[in-house]
């Protein structure tokens, strides 16, 4: 590396994703961050339905059989598109697994 690049790396300021965010989506509150916080929530609860489906040698239209969806439907969900908290409940009571809705302040409330 030449001196000139040394020095540009030097002045450089490395930004964490938290900062990132704030400067392109707006800081937490702001419409866009809420849209896209919600979004990568989503993403996580459809990666939780694939890992447990995978983890139990399911394919998407044997879990889509379990719950009277097609497999286009469990694609989609598995996406993180298209989340309604009822589909989750099925889901996860069809793979025998127990989930819990924990609000801030409440007591853990069971869905399955």
């Amino acid at each position: 590396m030449n001196k000139e690049n040394k020095n540009k790396m030097e002045k450089m300021k490395i930004y964490s994703q938290a900062e990132m965010l704030d400067r392109t989506l707006g800081p937490k509150g702001t419409p866009e961050r809420d849209e896209y916080d919600a979004k990568v929530d989503d993403y996580m609860i459809g990666l939780a339905i694939r890992r447990a489906r995978e983890a139990q040698n399911l394919t998407q239209e044997q879990l889509g059989e379990r719950i009277g969806v097609q497999r286009a439907r469990i694609c989609s969900i598995e996406r993180g598109t298209n989340l309604r908290l009822s589909t989750i409940r099925r889901i996860f009571t069809a793979l025998g697994i127990e989930v819990k809705l924990d609000i801030a302040n409440m007591q853990p409330i069971p869905l399955c």
